[in-house]
């Protein structure tokens, strides 16, 4: 799920999860950590609110900020195969006042039922022009890291908190669908049908973050702390 400073994704919780026979650390009993034993992956990413086709792009900019923040996204056409399965590749870039701030490649995939899988990430905070902080960064199946979902197939009918992954101590995201059927306008236009989540960390109790995932499109709008981060462009038409 696109995981720069406008695609961040969070947790909320720290005792036991159900994974599904293997446990982890986390807070909160009420938080599911999806089965991905269960799971059957396909090649691609095709769900209707989070779509993924090779080549795609986005452009997120930052409304009313003192900062000029541009987020550039892109579905590569490489693969990364993580813990045997063959997964998506996205990169997303940060520019702050036009220097680089960060510089992400994700990894996705989508199960036979729709549910897009967050797999893992290499990410990198810049300063200078120089990578200081790998912070975050995580692969399934690496030192227990496990994956979660990020956007689930049927949204409406989830109802209660959920993990986008679980790295514990590094990467322990956590989202909940709060809202659906809204309807969202930003500078790259405006959009019905769209899926509205709050996501939270443990790791820092003080991010709490609302996000528009709008069909046909994906990610439109973040807002965390009174400040918004909003689609400017997109080579996806909804």
């Amino acid at each position: 799920m696109y995981t720069s400073a406008f695609f961040l994704m969070t947790l909320v919780g720290c005792g036991t999860a159900d994974t599904g026979g293997d446990s982890t650390d986390s807070a909160n009993d009420d938080v599911l950590l999806p089965d991905v034993s269960k799971a059957t992956f396909v090649a691609g990413v095709d769900n209707a609110f989070m779509p993924m086709p090779v080549g795609a792009t986005w452009t997120i900019e930052g409304q009313g900020t003192d900062e000029a923040i541009v987020i550039q996204i892109e579905v590569l056409s490489e693969t990364r195969v993580v813990n045997g399965v063959t997964a998506t590749v996205l990169r997303d870039t940060e520019t702050i006042d036009g220097e680089l701030a960060e510089d992400t490649w994700d990894w996705y995939a989508q199960d036979s039922d729709g549910n897009v899988w967050y797999l893992g990430e290499d990410t990198c905070e810049y300063e200078g022009d120089v990578c200081v902080d790998t912070h975050g960064a995580w692969e399934w199946g690496v030192d227990g890291a496990l994956p979660g979902i990020v956007m689930w197939a049927d949204p409406e009918a989830q109802n209660q908190p959920y993990y986008e992954e679980y790295y514990a101590g590094e990467a322990e995201d956590v989202g909940e669908v709060v809202g659906t059927g809204e309807s969202v306008s930003v500078p790259a236009g405006s959009y019905n049908d769209c899926v509205k989540l709050h996501e939270t960390t443990p790791l820092d109790p003080a991010i709490s973050e609302y996000k528009h995932f709008c069909r046909g499109v994906g990610l439109v709008r973040a807002e965390a702390d009174g400040e918004v981060e909003a689609l400017t462009s997109t080579t996806l038409s909804p």
